[in-house]
């Protein structure tokens, strides 16, 4: 059995099938993200999560987390929060495009709800501040009881978390123009305090006075002066970095992948929370052995015996974007879908994507056949098409929910049907059931003439004989999808930074007979392996 673990540690135990054994490849993550923190008066570290669409508390010196808005809770995929003097917590929900409140005994209300992009937030005297992290943004005040709005500054390229300074002046990343500003908070022209940083994300300011800021593409956090903009490096953590808070004098710093890590000298950091995968989402095998795990933003490589590598992420360049699913293509190149509704080739090691299809909504699997072929499925319109060269072509329309897919050796297309509970097979634009009965089949992989299925409608890992058409449960009360297979809550897009996050729970065997599993539940990667 496999015992639950990390953001999962209240689920139930993962069973194998007779024959099988179950392990980790890589620990299970205890947060869904960490974006927005922000330093609560019960002395907690409070931390929005917009892949885990919850916010959480954490106790600096015991390491607990306790949820506080949990992601069947109001809150959607909260991005920053804040606190006013009667303990409401105010939530930017990016991708929703509001701003929401939570009372202490948990009653929910939006306060606006016509921020596109919703980013940062601050509360300051009695003062509600949000903005927009898009080219053309907005910073705004905002009425606590939802009457009004006031529009303090409109044209920020991209900004991110605030902070009002002691001489009262608002400093914002300028995400798009890798600066910091200022601005009084009646408005008026900003100022540039520094400039050439590594893509700020955060300003904070250290009760010393001076500003602390995360860089997400360097993944430094600088020590900023704010009169003179001079600036030295207190932290070299890694591309993700999010956010800062205080307790006391100590710097925490947050990690999209999760980690939240306190800053205990210039060069020296300790770790509070550790971080891991946000969901993940699709697998691939490579011609080289390793595996490919897309986990939205970031997409990491994980050869056998050791950890996660980072491949690629929003910020690098060449990145193809929000990566849902991935199919090996070649020596170091992998052929993906893409929030943003595109099919493409990406190399990695080359920095370079290859679009060769674009427009489409909410792509969901992808696999890659004979000669090129690129097979890949279209959520809400429920079809799956082909795309060889410049070519796209329809093979099926009509499907219910097409999730995965996979391509045989003989040019059979199985694509999983998860409206509809089952796996058909296409030819010549019909389709024939080859398996039913599931609860809501996501990712397929085919190997050794066995089709391998992830069915997080049913917390299970499927297989069946292709040859005879023998089903076999592998392992069942896995950490896929929600409790006792209930949907996971689907995320919106960030702007024109991503379209809507929908999950995917993606399979990969490999030639061994080993099967490998996104476990989205716990933010790790498992593997099932016949007994010896």
């Amino acid at each position: 059995m496999l015992q639950p673990s990390g953001r999962n540690e209240s689920g139930i135990a993962a069973t194998p099938a007779e024959g099988w054994m179950l392990h980790r490849l890589t620990p299970a993550s205890r947060l869904q993200s960490a974006n927005g923190i922000r330093t609560h008066a019960d002395g907690r570290i409070w931390v929005a999560q917009v892949a885990g669409s919850r916010v959480s508390a954490i106790d600096v010196d015991t390491g607990v987390i306790e949820t506080v808005s949990p992601s069947s809770g109001g809150i959607i995929g909260p991005d920053d929060l804040a606190f006013d003097e009667a303990g409401n917590l105010y939530c930017t929900e990016i991708t929703e495009g509001r701003v929401s409140m939570m009372t202490p005994s948990g009653e929910y209300r939006v306060v606006h709800g016509d921020m596109p992009v919703a980013n940062p937030i601050t509360y300051h005297q009695g003062r509600l501040i949000a903005g927009e992290l898009r080219v053309g943004g907005r910073i705004m005040e905002l009425d606590r009881n939802g009457s009004d709005h006031r529009v303090i500054y409109e044209g920020v390229p991209l900004v991110n978390a605030f902070e009002v300074g002691p001489d009262g002046k608002l400093y914002f990343p300028a995400q798009g123009a890798n600066e910091i500003w200022r601005i009084g908070l009646d408005g008026g022209q900003p100022e540039v305090v520094t400039k050439d940083l590594g893509v700020p994300d955060s300003v904070k300011f250290h009760p010393d006075g001076y500003i602390v800021s995360t860089q997400v593409y360097s993944g430094q956090v600088l020590k900023i002066d704010p009169r003179t903009g001079d600036k030295s490096v207190l932290a070299d953590i890694g591309p993700g970095l999010d956010n800062v808070a205080f307790i006391g004098k100590r710097i925490f710093v947050s990690h999209i992948n999760g980690s939240i890590t306190e800053v205990l000298e210039p060069g020296k950091t300790k770790p509070l929370v550790e971080g891991g995968l946000e969901w993940p989402l699709g697998l691939a095998f490579g011609n080289n052995g390793h595996l490919l795990v897309a986990d939205g933003g970031f997409t990491y490589l994980l050869a056998p015996g050791d950890h996660l590598q980072l491949a690629g992420m929003l910020f690098s360049p060449g990145y193809p974007g929000w990566i849902r699913d991935v199919a090996s293509a070649g020596i170091d190149e992998w052929a993906v879908t893409t929030a943003n509704g595109e099919v493409a080739l990406w190399d990695p090691a080359g920095q370079a994507t290859q679009v060769l299809a674009s427009g489409y909504d909410r792509l969901m699997g992808i696999d890659v056949g004979k000669g090129g072929r690129v097979v890949f499925a279209e959520l809400p319109t429920g079809r799956v098409l082909e795309v060889q060269g410049s070519e796209v072509t329809e093979l099926a329309s009509g499907l219910d929910r097409p999730m995965g897919v996979a391509v045989a050796e003989d040019g059979t297309v199985f694509v999983a049907e998860s409206g509809a509970g089952r796996v058909v097979k296409l030819s010549g634009g019909r389709k024939e059931t080859v398996i039913d009965g599931l609860g809501r089949p996501e990712g397929l992989s085919i190997g050794a003439g066995t089709l391998y299925i992830a069915d997080p409608g049913a917390n299970a890992v499927v297989a069946c004989d292709l040859s005879g058409g023998a089903r076999e449960t592998l392992a069942s009360d896995l950490p896929i999808g929600g409790p006792g297979g209930a949907p996971t809550v689907q995320l919106g897009g960030v702007g024109d930074m991503c379209g809507p996050m929908n999950t995917f729970v993606g399979i990969a065997a490999a030639s061994d007979g080993t099967v490998y599993v996104s476990a989205d539940a716990e933010g790790s990667v498992l593997a099932l392996r016949r007994s010896e």
